[in-house]
C-alpha cells in the first residue's frame, strides 16, 4: 500500500514535469485520438435523444476508464511500470503548458495590433466567435479560458488522479473532452450532449473550488479573490466556471464575464467582479503565470493527499491488526 501511494506521487510529478518540457504533441496526441474515437461511436449512436447520449457517454468515457483499470491492475506487480504508467497518462491529461502558450500566443498578436493572427489564434482556447471580437474582447476571452481551463486541464485532472489513479486521470479527461465535444447547447447536441455535460459538472466540481481556493492563495490580490468568489461565483451559468473566473477576476483585479458570442449564440453572463477595469493585453501574461502558480499548488496539494491518505490507512489496517490478535 506504501508503495502504491508513493508510487503515484512520483508518477504525477515526473508527469507533470513532463507537461512543463514537452507540453501537447501537435499530432498523435493520445487525446486526440480518443476525440477521434468518440467522434466514430457517436456517428453510431446519435439519435435526437437524451437516452443515446447518455449510452455514448457510457461507452466512450467507461471504456477509457475501464481500459486504464485493466492495465494499471496488469501492472500491480511492477512498480516502475505502474510509475511510468502514472507518468505518462499525468502527461497525456494534463495541457496546462499548452494552455500558457496558446494565450501567450494570443497576447503576443494583440500587443502588435495584429488582430488577424489573434482572431486566428483564439479557437485553439476557447469556441467563441473571434471574428465579432475587437482586441480588448479576445484579451478578456482570453483571460476567461486560462481561468476556466486551469482548473479543467489541470487541477481537475491532478485531484481525480489523487483520488483515483491513472482510471481517475483518464476518466476525468475523457468526461472533460466529451463535454468539449457534445456538451454544448446547439440544436444537434441539446439532447445529446445532456449527459455528458452534467457528468461534466459532477466531475468537475471538486477541481474548481481547488482552483479557486489556489487562486485566492497565489494571486496578486488576495482579499479581491476570495470577494469576488463569494460574491459572483454562483452568478455565472456554469457551476464550476463561476468561481474560478470570479476568483481569477478578483485575484487579477480585472473585471470578467457580460455579453459573448459562443457557437453561434448571443449569450448575456453575469459580470464577475463589476466594480473593477476591463482586462488588457498585458493581463493575459498576468493570468498564464497565476495559472502556473495555481497547477503548481496543486500537484503539491494532491500529491500530499494522496500521501496521507496511504498514511491514515497503513495507521488504521495496524490498528485493526493488533485487535484481531
Amino acid at each position: 500500500m506504501r508503495g502504491e501511494h508513493a508510487g503515484y506521487a512520483c508518477g504525477a510529478v515526473l508527469g507533470y514535469l513532463g507537461d512543463l518540457i514537452a507540453a501537447d504533441p501537435r499530432r498523435g496526441h493520445p487525446v486526440a485520438a480518443f476525440g477521434r474515437a468518440a467522434g466514430a461511436v457517436e456517428r453510431r449512436l446519435w439519435r435526437d435523444h437524451r437516452g443515446h447520449g447518455t449510452a455514448h457517454t457510457l461507452v466512450c468515457a467507461g471504456g477509457a476508464a475501464v481500459g486504464a483499470a485493466l492495465l494499471e491492475r496488469a501492472l500491480r506487480d511492477r512498480p516502475g511500470a505502474r510509475i511510468a504508467l502514472t507518468a505518462a497518462a499525468t502527461w497525456a491529461v494534463l495541457g496546462g503548458t499548452s494552455l500558457g502558450r496558446e494565450a501567450r500566443a494570443v497576447g503576443g498578436a494583440l500587443a502588435v495590433g495584429d488582430l488577424d493572427v489573434a482572431r486566428e489564434r483564439l479557437p485553439h482556447l476557447c469556441g467563441r466567435d473571434p471574428q465579432s471580437l475587437d482586441g480588448p474582447q479576445m484579451a478578456r476571452a482570453v483571460v476567461e479560458s486560462v481561468a476556466e481551463n486551469t482548473s479543467d486541464a489541470v487541477v481537475g485532472a491532478l485531484v481525480w488522479g489523487a483520488l483515483g489513479g491513472v482510471p481517475g486521470l483518464v476518466a476525468f479527461r475523457a468526461v472533460n473532452t466529451l463535454d468539449a465535444m457534445v456538451g454544448h447547447k446547439s440544436p444537434r447536441y441539446r439532447r445529446f450532449g445532456w449527459a455528458a455535460a452534467r457528468l461534466d459538472d459532477v466531475a468537475g466540481w471538486p477541481g474548481a473550488r481547488l482552483t479557486a481556493a489556489l487562486a485566492v492563495l497565489a494571486g496578486p490580490d488576495r482579499r479581491g479573490a476570495l470577494r469576488a468568489w463569494r460574491a459572483d461565483g454562483g452568478a455565472h451559468p456554469s457551476p464550476n466556471a463561476g468561481p474560478v473566473e470570479a476568483s481569477f477576476a478578483g485575484a487579477l483585479g480585472v473585471r470578467l464575464g457580460g455579453t459573448l458570442a459562443y457557437g453561434g449564440r448571443v449569450e448575456h453572463r453575469p459580470v464577475l467582479n463589476g466594480g473593477a477595469r476591463p482586462p488588457q493585453v498585458p493581463d493575459i501574461e498576468r493570468a498564464v503565470r497565476l495559472s502556473r502558480r495555481v497547477g503548481l499548488l496543486a500537484l503539491g496539494v494532491t500529491v500530499a493527499g494522496r500521501l496521507a491518505a496511504g498514511t491514515v490507512r497503513r495507521r488504521s489496517l495496524r490498528g485493526n491488526g493488533r485487535r484481531t490478535r
